[in-house]
């Protein structure tokens, strides 16, 4: 297939890889050089977003945030003026899910099909190819482009219409922050108490408080490996979303303002390109205590 992918970042390269690699045409373009390891693979460098909607067929995006979704599709040179009717638009960004849906509407205005179809599993899933994937779009152009997302997840589920991918998405990086939290305050208690944090975590993940984020986060908080990853920066815009929406609805999220508070800490300390599993420095400085590093 051609295959058009804007956004060749932390998980965009590895993700737009594992597409060349399955033998598709790429058309890509990207802030920057395109990674040089893509190159072995059959790719065209485009000059916008509207010059590689109009050579390909599925056209993937994978930018930060909201506004860049927007400018991505919506600009002059962007996207959508490139699309001519049956292509089809998947956005694989962590945005709002309401203005997720304006943005499928306004595609799907043009003749186009639109799904939104944000991911987790951080760089290590995007490399490994073991993404979750969460879909919000009709069922037809889910059953179009899921050998695609194959290629790229493990775990794909199609949770329902437009917007319902991000709603999903939140969610998740809801949980992610919180569990961070608890990750962190369990090995900062065991060490401050004179344990030996790695043993805690080992023990700890035989039994009912086990988890993905125990196994890897947990290693990096006595390791003290906090290169992202994903950024605390990004983690941030992720729970804004959480609380604005449930502002909106009036549904009480005390703890996700809580995690998010903890992340505002990090970045007044100069952390917002610290790993999110990096909420455990705010910890220790309310603490006066830091977990000691080990190998």
């Amino acid at each position: 297939m051609k295959i058009g992918f804007i956004g060749l970042g932390i998980m965009g390269a590895p993700m737009a890889g594992h597409l060349g690699k399955a033998g598709h045409e790429l058309f890509v373009h990207t802030i920057g050089d395109v990674p040089a390891f893509l190159n072995e693979y059959s790719i065209t460098a485009c000059a916008s977003g509207k010059e590689v909607a109009q050579k390909a067929d599925v056209i993937f995006t994978m930018v930060p945030d909201t506004p860049d979704v927007e400018k991505v599709l919506f600009s002059e040179n962007g996207v959508a003026a490139g699309l001519s009717a049956g292509k089809i638009v998947v956005d694989m960004s962590s945005i709002a899910p309401i203005e997720t849906k304006e943005f499928a509407k306004k595609v799907n205005a043009l003749g186009c099909e639109y799904l939104d179809a944000p991911v987790s599993g951080g760089e290590v899933g995007a490399k490994a190819a073991t993404l979750s994937i969460m879909v919000g779009g009709s069922e037809d152009t889910f059953d179009k482009v899921l050998p695609l997302f194959q290629l790229m997840g493990k775990n794909i589920t199609r949770v329902g219409g437009n917007g319902d991918g991000q709603t999903a998405k939140v969610a998740n990086q809801m949980i992610v922050a919180l569990t961070i939290e608890a990750v962190g305050e369990a090995l900062l208690f065991a060490s401050r108490a004179g344990a030996d944090p790695a043993k805690v975590r080992q023990a700890l993940l035989g039994g009912f408080a086990s988890s993905k984020i125990l196994e890897v986060h947990g290693e990096r908080m006595y390791k003290r490996t906090f290169d992202p990853g994903f950024r605390i920066s990004l983690h941030q815009k992720d729970l804004n979303l959480a609380l604005s929406s449930a502002q909106k609805m009036g549904v009480a999220l005390p703890a996700t303002a809580l995690a998010q508070q903890l992340f505002n800490t990090c970045v007044a300390n100069g952390g917002a390109s610290w790993d999110h599993s990096a909420l455990v420095r705010a910890l220790e400085k309310m603490s006066n205590f830091e977990i000691p590093a080990q190998q």
